[in-house]
């Protein structure tokens, strides 16, 4: 093992735009060089940054001397993976970390069926090399473009009521701090460092390796079919019993519901996919009239109605490997607010969004409002902590770049959510400080006391962060 994987880096290399030449080098001894004029950009485009200095740096020993570097020059630093998360927590203008070249499979423990690997590893990359092995990780996210130790840090999730967040699945890692020290965490050695680490929002240091649980490699067979709002809700406990990996997808002014089970399966692969519906229609003709509804907003409930008759008015059947059919194009870029509430809120909740969006007919809202269920965990700062929850993604699209007016949609949603108990998803953007963390979270003083102590200068913070712990 210990190959690197270097099929995903043009990738990453494309989301660092408008590169400069300069280069810095931390000290005459030393072969780390950060780069100037690098802009970086989150996927969707809704968030950036331009740090004075961008690293991607190949080993432990080149990463403590940026992290001594930045301590004599008093700068912050931040780590990046895949640049995903829909919001600014990734952002800095001071010394960015990429971890783009510490990417490597480092063990596979097939008796135990787990995985040993750096941090910058990408989960699409992490998917293929298991499956070589006969194994899989249990539940992964819409999207593998991801780091490990990003995934991790805001804590991804899919849906499956007998699934945790993406976190539950790791049973230890190894963990950078400010000082320099290199701690190993599990349940038995550091707890408290791992089950903060398992959800570190990247202030407590830099997660250098990620050991996975992992479970047999095995497919899915999806079936997705028409609903409507009311007879999902009406028996929400019977769909989450039929099917292990249990979703639905509301598309909001209607009833409409598309319901989602993904089991386990022994049929042979089969897909149903086709360009012409799937990026003919369901991408380069949706994202024109999303254009267009940017002058007539009202086109918004008449698109949502047209598209679910267009491609979610009948059943579908595909068969894949696992990662394959959790894995998802995000096409559009796209504004997105996801929290999490008491599993038993969740027809409630729905359906005071519903009503808020019929009793104010000029707010709209894009399609899918996705919802997903996860178990409940111990991890600190976990939105499922010690509590079974619905998560309910909203979301605006950007078509053709342009920015939807969404700020009502986005004030109602958040205050629906925090009526019943929610939580937001670290990765996405929300409005929230540290007064309501503090309410939300049992175990929020807990882990702001071991941030402090690991990063006693705040070495890790960005504003984002800011907010949260000040």
């Amino acid at each position: 093992m210990g190959r690197r994987l270097d099929g995903r880096q043009k990738r990453m290399n494309k989301r660092e735009e408008g590169v400069g030449g300069g280069r810095n080098t931390l000290s005459p001894a030393s072969k780390v060089q950060g780069q100037g004029g690098v802009k970086f950009q989150n996927w969707a485009k809704t968030y950036g940054s331009s740090p004075e200095l961008y690293f991607q740096p190949t080993s432990v020993e080149e990463i403590r001397e940026i992290l001594d570097m930045a301590r004599q020059r008093d700068k912050r630093v931040k780590v990046v993976g895949g640049g995903h998360s829909p919001s600014d927590i990734a952002c800095t203008d001071d010394f960015m970390i990429q971890m783009g070249k510490m990417n490597r499979v480092l063990k596979v423990d097939k008796e135990k069926q787990q995985v040993t690997v750096e941090g910058g590893i990408f989960l699409s990359d992490l998917n293929v090399e298991l499956n070589k092995h006969g194994l899989a990780l249990a539940n992964l996210g819409a999207v593998s473009e991801v780091a490990a130790a990003g995934v991790i840090g805001t804590g991804t999730h899919n849906t499956g009521i007998k699934h945790g967040i993406l976190p539950t699945q790791v049973v230890a890692l190894t963990l950078l701090t400010a000082s320099g020290e290199l701690l190993e965490c599990s349940e038995s050695t550091n707890p408290d460092i791992f089950q903060a680490a398992r959800l570190h929002l990247g202030c407590l240091g830099v997660i250098l390796t990620v050991t996975f649980q992992c479970v047999p490699q095995f497919y899915l067979h999806e079936v997705a079919f028409p609903s409507t709002l009311t007879e999902v809700l009406d028996h929400l406990g019977d769909h989450l019993k039929r099917s292990q990996y249990f979703r639905f997808l509301w598309f909001p002014h209607s009833e409409n519901v598309s319901v989602i089970y993904q089991d386990p399966t022994t049929k042979p692969p089969s897909s149903s996919a086709s360009w012409l519906w799937d990026y003919a229609v369901g991408y380069y003709l949706l994202e024109f009239l999303l254009w267009i509804s940017t002058f007539v907003p009202s086109l918004v409930s008449w698109i949502n109605r047209f598209f679910f008759w267009l491609l979610f008015s009948s059943r579908v059947e595909n068969v894949g490997v696992s990662y394959r059919i959790f894995n998802y194009e995000c096409r559009f870029k796209q504004h997105v607010q996801d929290w999490a509430i008491p599993i038993e809120k969740t027809k409630e909740a729905l359906l005071e969004l519903k009503a808020a969006l019929e009793n104010n007919p000029k707010l709209v809202a894009h399609y899918p409002v996705e919802v997903r269920f996860v178990q409940g965990d111990g991890i600190w700062l976990s939105p499922s902590f010690q509590r079974d929850s619905c998560y309910m993604n909203i979301i605006m699209y950007r078509p053709y770049g342009k920015n939807v007016p969404r700020l009502n949609y986005w004030l109602i949603y958040e205050g629906i959510m925090k009526k019943h108990g929610g939580r937001p998803h670290w990765a996405k953007a929300h409005s929230c400080t540290r007064k309501d963390f503090e309410k939300m979270y049992p175990a929020f003083p807990k882990f702001c006391a071991l941030r402090e102590k690991l990063d006693p200068t705040g070495m890790f913070l960005n504003p984002y962060l800011e907010k949260v712990f000040y």
